[in-house]
């Protein structure tokens, strides 16, 4: 398996997982509806372990434009991962994976979105959106975020491989505790790929009842991920 495809498949599974979970906490007449944050986090966090687990030895498991850029930022690259000359082709393929997980989990659960009426509810279980409308705290929720999910690899060990570099365990109790910790505000995107990539799949697909996909915020979780990983990189260049 080449790396496109890896980083595709990996980022399909993440979604298809962590969207899915938001699905069935959020959906009408599913068996978890309304199970709460905490079980919307650690579902989260398994899908993260999952998709690492798939693909780590492929492409390193990167699943995040945010961490490749951070990679790139700070020269941590290895056999499967070249650097920059890699960047567009592990975007493209996270954000491909975005889209077809996403479109994965409305078919599996196409019933309840059928007999659910929450407009909002429905756009939850694609991409995030902030509880208080603020653009500005989001952005800087979501830069403190990505930034708590990228310096600590960097800080644990030579991060040349990405979200696997940690072991997948590990990285899945991290989205988890920060979930937990800091999701509370926008949702934890922290990811532009998990949140672009379903956004724009809910754009497209014919989900009855769907209202906005809400294109005034999509910057959000795209550039304060990708600031908060540049930040990490950065300060981990200075420090460590």
């Amino acid at each position: 398996m080449n790396a496109f495809l890896a980083e595709f498949i990996g980022t399909a599974i993440l979604v298809i997982l962590g969207n899915g979970v938001v699905a069935n906490v959020l959906l009408n007449r599913t068996k978890g509806n309304n199970g709460g944050w905490i079980v919307i986090t650690a579902g989260w966090g398994l899908a993260v372990f999952v998709a690492i687990l798939c693909v780590d030895k492929f492409s390193g498991a990167h699943l995040n434009p945010a961490v490749t850029l951070a990679l790139a930022t700070a020269k941590k690259f290895n056999e499967q991962f070249h650097g920059w000359r890699d960047v567009p082709m592990y975007i493209v393929a996270q954000m491909l994976g975005g889209i077809v997980g996403g479109t994965i989990v409305y078919v599996f659960y196409r019933e309840h979105y059928k007999i659910t009426d929450d407009a909002n509810a429905k756009l939850g279980t694609f991409a995030t959106a902030p509880n208080i409308r603020s653009l500005p705290a989001s952005f800087i929720c979501e830069l403190i975020g990505t930034f708590m999910l990228v310096f600590p690899i960097f800080c644990k060990v030579d991060p040349s491989m990405g979200l696997g570099a940690l072991g997948a365990l590990p990285v899945g109790l991290l989205v988890f505790a920060i979930g937990l910790s800091l999701g509370g505000t926008t949702g934890y995107a922290i990811n532009p790929a998990r949140d672009l990539g379903p956004r724009i799949a809910h754009a497209f697909l014919p989900i009855p009842g769907k209202g906005s996909s809400d294109w005034q915020y999509a910057w959000v979780p795209v550039l304060g991920p990708i600031a908060g990983g540049l930040l990490a990189a950065g300060l981990a260049r200075l420090i460590l």
